[in-house]
């Protein structure tokens, strides 16, 4: 199959290429989209150098499919113009989550709602994902009523000049600030831009794509999104209050036979999921299971992936896969 690329030079763009490889994804040809910059660049694709087009180029070529990690502007823009074409574009920017008619996808969840001719998919944001991995089973056998999210995101999710904000800190560098405060010894309560009513956008999105995903508006949920100084994925503390009574035996098994999800969870020995061990890898690991004490039928979590894989890239291609084996792409 064709496949286009949209900001294949980025951090998650050349995450992308390096999945759709790792998973021998069917591509017969890639297209490489990104700015007007970069434009004639070569990346290397299966052991050969592959010219970097425009996203114009990549339109005309009617590719199959069209992977998107290039922002919400360029989304908003250039999405449209490849689904006239007939590709399926697989969006990683926030802008079409919320959208009625766009499925919001995580496909361990909820394929089901994909329907042939659905031309534009959204991939969910790199939090959430990993949270309703590790929900979407206990929803389902206990019924979720209210979660209480913190999460400690790693400067990948920002991006490049993130890392490279941190980096020079650490190397006593004066460069480029991307965030308001310096990251290296240190965190903010601060992801995305704030709205009026106090919460910030990346807060906004744990609640609203999690309620879509899990195809429950009943759902109450609260979250501060926090930045921390790591690079090996994002990491979340998510307590949860069930409608129904739980076992905890039961719930443990629960996530751990739930595809994709590891259960690392052995305190007496110090065994508990980090950005660390997740860094590079496509499992979603938790953590630090136990009830709470304070309140009836509650459970803690501790819930980390890396968030440019499992959290971008890989959930990316996993949503091609669906759909080339379900033969719900062509033109």
């Amino acid at each position: 199959m064709k496949t286009a690329v949209v900001g294949a030079t980025g951090m998650v763009g050349q995450t992308m290429i390096r999945v759709l490889e790792e998973r021998n994804f069917p591509v017969t040809e890639l297209l490489p989209a990104a700015s007007e910059k970069s434009v004639g660049k070569e990346i290397m694709f299966r052991g050969k150098a592959v010219k970097v087009v425009s996203v114009k180029e990549a339109v005309e070529a009617r590719p199959d499919f069209a992977i998107f990690s290039a922002g919400a502007s360029i989304s908003k823009d250039w999405a449209p113009e490849f689904a006239k074409n007939g590709t399926v574009v697989i969006d990683n920017s926030s802008y079409w989550r919320m959208f009625e008619n766009v499925p919001l996808i995580v496909p361990e969840i909820n394929c089901h709602v994909i329907k042939k001719g659905d031309r534009i998919i959204a991939n969910p944001n790199c939090s959430t994902i990993q949270m309703v991995m590790a929900l979407a089973p206990l929803h389902r056998k206990y019924k979720i009523k209210r979660l209480v999210i913190a999460t400690y995101q790693s400067v990948t999710g920002t991006g490049v000049k993130a890392v490279a904000q941190m980096e020079n800190e650490r190397a006593g560098v004066k460069g480029e600030m991307v965030y308001a405060h310096p990251i290296d010894k240190n965190c903010f309560p601060h992801g995305g831009s704030f709205q009026p009513d106090g919460y910030t956008t990346e807060e906004q999105k744990l609640i609203d794509e999690t309620r879509k995903i899990l195809e429950d508006q009943t759902i109450q949920i609260t979250a501060t999104v926090v930045r921390i100084p790591v690079v090996g994925g994002h990491s979340e503390a998510v307590n949860i209050e069930f409608g129904n009574e739980f076992d905890l035996d039961e719930a443990r098994d629960l996530i751990s036979s739930f595809p994709g999800v590891v259960v690392y969870d052995n305190p007496a020995k110090n065994e508990y999921p980090m950005p660390l061990m997740a860094h590079n890898k496509d499992d979603v690991f938790v953590g630090r299971i136990r009830r709470d004490f304070s309140r009836e039928k509650c459970l803690n979590l501790w819930v980390v992936s890396d968030n440019i894989r499992k959290g971008a890239a890989t959930n990316a291609v996993q949503i091609a896969e669906y759909m080339a084996a379900n033969r719900l792409y062509q033109h």
